[in-house]
């Protein structure tokens, strides 16, 4: 049964037990002259919830242990010594089960204990299928009619359900918690490897980047200096952020302070456009467009730029961020309460002193996040770069020389035929938990800011 199938069921269901307790509240409700704890909607929620909950328990019973019962009934039809040998012999037989069971990819002429096996597979799914479908049915009956009976004039419906939503919140916060751990735990695992192979002190502070792909995997040859990608990363997104972070402002303050409403209507949606444009477009816009021009332009004045260049991807990457400053920005600046507007023009402030000294500072710690927003976008580019900036790891302090990224190289490294225990695919995990810690770390000063001058204006 596919999950759309499993979708439509269980929200049918839900639908249909939300009706009945909705009906049955209303009946109570009217009976008792309009005295109920909850409104009819809550009990609707929780019947709802008493009939679908025991139908996701034994879908995730059936996710998880439907694989490895059906797997220890197959196993146990099968010749004992090829039982005994397990490994890959075994996982070799239950594939040509299943390929036996599903009529598809079947090489050779089929053995009888395997045909058996394929017989038993189907027997053994159709009756944990069948099994599945009457213990879901029973147990979302019993929860309909056990929930109906509950719905009285005292049953704190309201109660019971804030506190499934309470408990779901709680587990999507802990999910998400555990997900970031998991990440980290494992680029540290991995970096730790890496570090068995290249000295850190050769990684974080080496010049040249030149890894060479050994036969085996038991040494690192070649050179693994970041500061060729650190600096490639910094120089692209700085020239990003000069170009949008003053756009993206200036724009902000225009929209939001200046720009007639039917102006506004129609400016911000078309800003707001840019970032809906996928990073590939950009990427070639970039090397077909910008690259060409800026080169043509530069030897018509007398000097020279690459097509490929760190100034060539930072100054698309800044256009396709802007839009993260110049929308998040507008909101902020409109949330500055009107008083304090008011009163620097009841001062005699003119608009221009007021946006300065006042709205710009009021609104600084949503500027300085949706600034952090847009320079963590700019780190973590990859297209724009891979396409624009000539993907040459050489440390250059030049921003019309091609360079290359955190990003690119990590992408660069994991892709092919290499071996994932050698050091030239591990260090794109080592490159990982260093973007990750330089993102942590303007996450910190960000905040900071946001705390001081949060206490200040509040």
């Amino acid at each position: 049964m596919s999950s759309f199938i499993l979708a439509t069921i269980l929200l049918i269901v839900m639908a249909l037990a939300y009706q009945m307790g909705l009906s049955r509240s209303r009946q109570v409700a009217a009976a008792s002259g309009g005295r109920m704890h909850s409104r009819p909607q809550y009990h609707g929620a929780l019947v709802a919830l008493w009939t679908v909950v025991p139908l996701l328990l034994v879908l995730v019973l059936w996710l998880l242990l439907g694989d490895m019962v059906t797997r220890w009934l197959v196993v146990a039809t099968l010749p004992p010594d090829l039982v005994e040998r397990g490994g890959a012999p075994l996982s070799e037989a239950m594939q040509r089960i299943e390929a036996i069971a599903s009529g598809v990819g079947v090489i050779g002429e089929v053995e009888p204990y395997e045909r058996a096996a394929a017989e038993r597979l189907q027997q053994v799914r159709l009756y944990l299928r069948a099994a599945a479908i009457i213990l879901a049915t029973v147990l979302a009956a019993g929860g309909l009619i056990h929930a109906r009976r509950r719905i009285t004039t005292r049953t704190r419906a309201r109660n019971e359900v804030e506190l499934v939503i309470r408990g779901l919140l709680i587990f999507c916060s802990i999910v998400a918690i555990l997900t970031t751990i998991g990440i980290v735990v494992s680029l540290v695992f991995e970096t730790i490897r890496f570090f068995s192979f290249v000295h850190p002190l050769d990684f974080f502070f080496g010049t040249v980047w030149n890894p060479r792909y050994a036969v085996t995997g038991d040494a690192a040859t070649g050179s693994y200096g970041m500061l060729p990608l650190l600096w490639g990363t910094v120089m692209i997104a700085g020239i990003a952020m000069l170009v949008a972070i003053p756009i993206g402002l200036m724009t902000a303050i225009y929209l939001s302070q200046y720009a007639p409403a039917r102006v506004r209507s129609v400016v911000k949606p078309v800003v707001e456009v840019l970032a809906g444009i996928p990073t590939i477009v950009y990427g070639f816009f970039a090397l077909v467009t910008v690259g060409p021009f800026l080169s043509s332009t530069a030897r018509m004045l007398g000097f020279s730029i690459n097509t490929t260049s760190a100034l060539t991807a930072g100054l698309v990457m800044g256009v396709m961020i802007i839009p993260f400053i110049s929308s998040l920005s507008d909101d902020i600046i409109r949330q500055v309460p009107a008083a304090m507007r008011d009163g620097s023009y009841g001062l005699g402030a003119t608009k221009s002193e007021t946006i300065r000294k006042v709205i710009l500072p009021a609104a600084l710690p949503g500027i300085v996040g949706a600034i952090l927003l847009a320079v963590s976008r700019a780190i973590g580019e990859t297209m724009i770069v891979l396409l624009a900036a000539g993907n040459s790891p050489v440390l250059r302090f030049d921003p019309t020389e091609p360079t290359s990224t955190i990003t690119v190289t990590i992408v660069a490294q994991m892709f092919g035929d290499s071996d994932f225990a050698a050091p030239q695919s591990l260090v794109a995990f080592a490159l990982g938990l260093t973007l990750f810690v330089i993102t942590l770390c303007l996450n910190i000063v960000a905040l900071y800011i946001v705390r001081r001058y949060r206490e200040q204006y509040e």
